[in-house]
This record gives structure tokens, sequence and C-alpha cells, in this order.
């Protein structure tokens, strides 16, 4: 007994190292991406180098969690580790931004085996007792690299270099493989379907237009440009034939009588809600720390700090309490303190105090915390365990699309707002207010301190009161998907983890 025991904890931790690099490479790498840039040029390419590995994550989430049903966990997060590792060390000696962004493509494709799977290992080998425990202790660990990398990659970057933004996942992963090989045993019978390769197809195609759609439109091409209007048309076509196509397979990748358990829809909804206003705290309150308090990247980074500290501990909670009350109680706490810290921080202004702000941000990553553990244990409650990696899966993959929705939706709607109080404040100035150099749609001189001094007073203080309206106007905007959070947390219904169910063999 003391022996299996060791084993699991093995285990744990080799799981806990596989979601530390998949939840932290996009952000560790976004903050490289200057240094990168400046490498490797290709400036007008950059933007592929997160879509091309986001396109394979999302792809590959709900297919690598049927094929875990299918034929077992263990070899596909052992897959998905490997080829995580390859695609890692095969950027760190990219040479241009075309290498960079095929390998990132490669990583990409392990990235999305490893996050549903773990979470779906961990349903397979503890009880219902400690299961809210683990989760919550995952949780932690997904909130807590999801804001601890901007502030990594800055580190790295500055006294190492870009290169080793990938490489630090190569003994970390080899770490987390040996540990998975060696302790971790399944003892599930998986029964051998047959695989749904017209749905495969068909989501990776939609996935990819969606994605393409999101990540160029207003960038590279205009919204209402051919080639974007023609990837959304694509998204629909694809994403209709893959809905007609798993009505009628045998073993769909996604499973969508799922759907028809409230618990289940509902859980889904929320991690797409939860997806879509998360990733705007962890991106525009560095950028707000950065342009209105004047702080340096590293300062920005690492502000998010109290943030994280609130989200581990919701998870912590949230995964500990719900063996005692119900999955729709702890959401509504969660639900509650979400909106509140989300309401504060839309009323920021650049006279609040940075301890003030301090206090928000834990609040809101307090609330946000509990939907790290909480999501993915009600999505697969009471489910036989050959449908847990399907359902862990698509729980992953909507929480994914409300990220990537998120930040394109609230970006755009932050950029108007902040183009339009620009006109506003230098109206009849000249456009500029008569500054050298400091251009309305050109807010990068906030960003860099020697730049900033340059600014005068007068016209620094109209872009900084710009800049924070747009940002706290979209925190307010967030509110909107917090409230169909609490609807829908409301129909959830009152199910728990019951801790003396007979365990699933």
């Amino acid at each position: 007994m003391v022996n299996e025991n060791s084993n699991l904890k093995f285990v744990v931790t080799g799981l806990l190292l596989g979601i530390l690099m998949a939840a932290m490479d996009n952000t560790i790498v976004a903050t490289a991406m200057g240094t990168i840039v400046a490498d490797l040029g290709g400036f007008e390419k950059f933007v592929w180098v997160t879509s091309a590995y986001m396109v394979t994550v999302m792809a590959g989430m709900p297919i690598f969690g049927k094929l875990s049903d299918m034929y077992g966990r263990k070899r596909f997060f052992i897959f998905g580790l490997a080829i995580f590792l390859i695609g890692s060390a095969l950027c760190g000696i990219a040479q241009t931004m075309d290498q960079l962004i095929i390998y990132r493509a490669i990583q990409g494709i392990g990235g999305g085996a490893l996050m549903p799977i773990a979470f779906t290992i961990v349903f397979d080998i503890f009880p219902p007792e400690k299961r809210g425990k683990m989760t919550g202790l995952l949780g932690a660990v997904f909130g807590t690299s999801s804001v601890l990398g901007p502030l990594l990659g800055a580190y790295i970057t500055d006294w190492f270099s870009w290169h080793w933004v990938f490489y630090i996942n190569v003994p970390i992963g080899i770490v987390s493989v040996f540990l998975i090989i060696k302790y971790y045993h399944e003892s599930t019978q998986h029964r051998k379907q047959r695989i749904d390769w017209a749905g495969a197809i068909t989501l990776v195609a939609a996935v990819v237009c969606l994605m393409f759609a999101l990540e160029l439109g207003g960038k590279e091409y205009s919204w209402d440009s051919t080639q974007i209007i023609s990837l959304f048309a694509g998204f629909a076509v694809f994403f209709g034939a893959f809905l007609w196509v798993e009505t009628k397979a045998e073993e769909p990748i996604i499973s969508f009588w799922m759907f028809k358990r409230r618990l289940f829809a509902t859980s889904q909804i929320l991690a797409f809600l939860y997806g879509a206003t998360f990733i705007i705290l962890a991106v525009f309150i560095p950028i707000f720390v950065q342009a209105v308090y004047g702080g340096s990247a590293k300062n920005a980074g690492l502000i998010l700090t109290p943030m994280m500290l609130g989200s581990v501990a919701g998870s912590a909670i949230g995964g500990t309490f719900q063996t005692k009350t119900s999955y729709r109680n702890l959401m509504v706490i969660s639900v509650v303190a979400y909106f509140i810290g989300m309401f504060l921080l839309g009323n920021m202004t650049p006279e609040t105090a940075r301890w003030v702000l301090t206090i928000y941000m834990v609040i809101a990553g307090f609330g946000m915390g509990f939907s790290f553990s909480l999501l993915p244990s009600a999505s697969i409650h009471n489910l036989d365990p050959r449908y847990r990696g399907s359902a862990n899966s698509t729980n992953s993959f909507l929480r994914s699309l409300g990220m990537t929705l998120g930040v394109t939706i609230f970006g755009t709607i932050q950029q108007n707002i902040f183009t339009d109080k620009l006109k506003d404040a230098f109206k009849g100035m000249g456009g500029n207010g008569g500054a050298p150099g400091m251009q309305m749609n050109d807010p990068q001189q906030l960003f860099e301190a020697g730049q900033r001094a340059k600014i005068p007073d007068f016209i620094l203080d109209k872009v900084v009161l710009a800049m924070s309206d747009s940002i706290a106007s979209i925190f307010l905007f967030a509110l909107i998907p917090i409230v169909l959070s609490a609807i829908a947390i409301l129909f959830m219904g009152n199910q728990r983890v019951e801790i003396n169910k007979k365990i699933e063999s």
C-alpha cells in the first residue's frame, strides 16, 4: 500500500510537470517574441508563431481525448510529451521565422494531448474522495503557469537567450516522461473502436479556418476583406460538415449525447465563458501596469502574482470542497467573486494605487480559480471511464476556444475605444497636440521608459488616460459573459462528488 501511494505521488508529479509546460508555453513565448523577431526577422509573420501552435493544440484536444478512451491514456500522454519535446528542441534551433512557425505547429500537436489527458488520468487513478484535491492541485498549476509565463519569459530572455524559452521544456519533459513510464500502470480495459477520420478532418479544417481568420483579421487583412470572409465561410462549411458527420459516426470524436447531461452541458458553457474572460486579465493587466504606471516588462509580469495566488487558492478550495457540497454552490461563490473582482478592475483609473489593484486582482483570481478544478471534474462526473478522455478534452477545447475568441474580440474593442478617446482628447490640437514623435495611433512609446520621458506631460497624461479608460472598459464589457456564466450556473443542478460511490474499474 505504501509503495502504491508512493507510485501515485510520482505519477501526479509527472502530470503536473506536463501541465506546467503546456499551459505556460504560449505566454512565455509571447514575452520573448520581440527578441525573437529582432534575431530572426520576419516581423510580418510573427503572428503565425502563436497561430500555428494554437491551431494544432485546439484541433488535437478532442482527437487525442477520444484516442485515449480507445487505446489508453498512458501511450497518448507519453506520445504528446515526446512530440512536444521534439517540437521544443526544434524551436530552439530555428534559424528563420518560417522554421519556427513549422516547429511550433509540431510542438502544438503534442500540447493538445497533455492537458485533457492529465486530468482524465487523475480521475482514473484516484477514488472519488481524493479526486477533488488532486484536480484542485492540477487546476492550481494551470492557473499559476498561465500568469507565471510572462515573468519567466522576460527573465529567461534577458539573462540567457530566447532559445531557452523552448529549451527549458526539455529537462522538465524528460523527467515527466520517466515518471509516467515507470510509475503509471493502467488497469482500465479499453474497448477497440473505429476511428472517426471524417470527424477529425472536418474538425481540424474548421479550427484552422477560424483560428487564421481571428489571427489575421484586422491585422494583415481587414475584417471585410475577401481573405477573412472566405476563412469564416470555410469555418462555417467545415463546422457544419463536422456536426453532420458526428451525428452519423459510429464512434464520434465528440459524443453529442453528453450534452444531454445538464451538468456536462453547463460545464462546457462555463469553460468557454470563463476562458474568454480569464485571458483578458492575463493580457491587459500587464499592459495597464506598463502603459499607465510606467512599469517595466518584468514588473508587469510580476504584478500578476497576486492574481496567481488568488487563483491557486480558489482552485484548491473548489477541489477540496466538491465532496462536501454541489458543484453549483461552489460555482456560485466563484462567479460572485469573479464579478466583483472584474467590476472593481473596470473602475480603475491612473490614480488607482497599486495596492488597491493588487486587492482587485486577488478577488478576480480567486473567483476564476474555482473553474480550473471544478469544471474538468464536473465534465466527467459519473461518466463511464471509456468516455472520460473525450469529455475532458471537450472541456479543454472549449476553454481554449473561449480564450482565443476572448482575446480577439476584447482586444478589438480595446483598440477602438483607445483610438476614439485619443481623437476626442486631441480634437482641435492638430492630431498629436504638437508633440514631436508622439503619434496618436502608436502607443508603443508608453512602454519604453526612454521614449516615454521625451513625451511632454500634457500629452502623456491624455494618452495614459485614454489607455486606462480603454482597458477599464473591456473589464466592464467582460461582465456580460460573467453574467451569462451566472445564469448557466443556476442550471447546473445539485450534483456533487459522492465519496461513498464504488470506485469505477
